[in-house]
């Protein structure tokens, strides 16, 4: 379990390899890493050299901090994010999300590559996240609570912010990209869900689900940032074409969405920045 002295020691040495903090960070998902190799004046850091750190196993993963300049707007981004099925306990997925409070970042943006559940999403789609269920059994605040970091029971009813949400909705129309809006339910993985878990995450009202962005979430709801979650719908989920899943399909469609996706998170950063949502 990591203290509360733990997350300050990180978000110095952030402090220090990567300057002042912005008001946005991005956690980017299976794919969608490459994102940050176009930021502009980018300094890194890898998260071995972070004493305590987890680090990524996943393929699509790289494992670092890249903050830099997107169209003039600062942002770190997250090159790479942990899942309980590599072996990482949700506390352990919890502390880069604290260490980025700590750092002084608002606003937290999650992205993920997910399955579609509602047959009238199609792999390449956006979805904006309004809600998740948790169908893993994992909660990154089971234990102890320390109050420095967030309240024992934290209010989960408005936690993908609405503002933020009619922000990136705006944002999407205004360049012609097209961004459904849904429920992500995230499942422990690795592997992928069963067609007759697929049909129970429909009738649970899900419309996409994936293995990763809820302990994140939920961390970053107990510490008091604002959420923003996107997912890249990869694939059609279990049961509903007659074909299997595979992890290469994942990553090929992420990256041929990459332009588009870049497009519509810079415009997002830009409008809150300009806003000044933080």
């Amino acid at each position: 379990m990591y203290t509360f002295e733990d997350i300050q020691l990180a978000a110095a040495l952030l402090r220090e390899r990567l300057g002042d903090a912005p008001a946005c960070a991005l956690v980017l998902g299976s794919g969608l890493g490459g994102f940050a190799e176009a930021l502009e004046h980018s300094v890194s850091l890898n998260y071995r050299d972070i004493p305590g750190f987890p680090f990524s196993t996943a393929p699509g993963h790289a494992g670092r901090f890249v903050a830099g300049l997107a169209e003039g707007v600062k942002v770190l981004a997250m090159q790479g994010r942990f899942h309980c099925y590599e072996g990482w306990h949700a506390s352990q997925i919890a502390f880069p999300v604290r260490v980025l409070r700590a750092y002084g970042v608002r606003i937290l943006l999650l992205t993920n590559a997910a399955g579609g559940v509602n047959t009238d999403f199609s792999p390449g789609d956006f979805m904006l996240i309004k809600d998740h269920i948790n169908l893993s059994g994992r909660n990154p605040l089971v234990g102890a609570n320390d109050e420095r970091i967030g309240p024992r029971f934290p209010d989960m009813s408005k936690v993908y912010d609405p503002a933020l949400r009619r922000l990136a909705r705006d944002a999407a129309h205004s360049i012609g990209i097209g961004l459904h809006e849904g429920v992500y339910a995230w499942f422990l993985g690795p592997s992928f869900e069963t067609p007759a878990e697929i049909h129970m995450a429909r009738v649970l009202g899900a419309d996409a689900v994936g293995m990763s962005t809820v302990p994140e979430v939920i961390a970053a709801a107990h510490c008091g940032m604002r959420v923003l979650g996107i997912s890249c719908i990869t694939n059609m989920a279990a049961g509903i074409l007659d074909q299997p899943i595979t992890a290469e399909e994942v990553l090929a469609i992420s990256a041929r969405r990459q332009p588009d996706f870049a497009a519509l998170v810079k415009l997002i950063l830009a409008r809150i920045d300009a806003e000044q949502y933080a």
